[in-house]
């Protein structure tokens, strides 16, 4: 198969630290539907600039570095890698003969439940996955992504299903995402989830501002100013309140 399938691959990075539990070999796929307003990889969207590497060639990389991934593993990430899902069931099935752990990090946008065997079988080979969950309100999420996010909801409610451990990730951004409401309800809907190991709110940062504009693509966020260390905590506070 390897000699077929081949992924379209943005970047390896070799020593990732907030990528997964422990220190994580990770793969940047190339190619994203979405179009997040703070996206920090911008060069990751489109689908014709690519490095298409096997899964064999990555983890023949990964096997050079393994003795430094302390408790970690792999990580694939994006981009959105469920754009690629076909690739990333063949990589983790191969990692879990090597018995590699497993981290997919997604925003679960293209989950759909007409093809669920093919969510059924990546998850056999997956031990943890790292939930970008943008904005809570649809209508929101619309404006901030292009997409509507029933899908991602969905998606979290399958891996709840299933039992799969999941990581929530949500970046409080000024005037965007921080208002209370959106936190309480946010929270309302972790609650229903049984599967959460942990919960990561990320203060907004600006700091992808120059690629953007070396990509001569419009930064629609110029004027929202980064988030504190703070505001994060109050979000976090907020929401886990709302989980008890």
């Amino acid at each position: 198969m390897d000699n077929l399938l081949k992924g379209n691959i943005h970047s390896i990075e070799s020593f990732g630290t907030v990528d997964g539990p422990g220190i994580r070999f990770v793969v940047f796929m190339q190619g994203c539907p979405m179009r997040c307003m703070y996206c920090h990889n911008p060069d990751t969207w489109n689908t014709a600039v690519n490095k298409q590497m096997t899964s064999s060639e990555i983890l023949i990389k990964y096997d050079g570095v393994k003795e430094f991934l302390k408790n970690g593993g792999i990580t694939v990430t994006g981009g959105e890698p469920l754009m690629q899902i076909d690739f990333i069931i063949d990589l983790f099935k191969k990692s879990k003969e090597k018995s590699i752990h497993t981290a997919l990090d997604t925003s679960g946008i293209l989950f759909n439940e007409k093809e669920i065997s093919k969510f059924d079988e990546l998850i056999k080979y997956t031990d943890i996955v790292l939930l970008d969950i943008k904005h809570i309100n649809n209508e929101e999420h619309k404006k901030l992504t292009g997409f509507s996010n029933e899908n991602v909801l969905n998606f979290a409610k399958y891996l709840s299903y299933k039992n799969i451990p999941v990581w929530i990730r949500h970046v409080v951004v000024p005037s965007i995402t921080d208002k209370e409401e959106y936190l309480r309800e946010l929270g309302k809907f972790l609650k229903q989830l049984k599967n959460i190991k942990a919960l990561d709110i990320l203060p907004y940062h600006n700091m992808a501002v120059p690629k953007y504009e070396n990509l001569g693509i419009e930064y629609k966020l110029k004027n929202v100013p980064p988030a504190t260390k703070e505001q994060a905590i109050k979000a976090r506070d907020i929401i886990l309140e709302c989980l008890k």
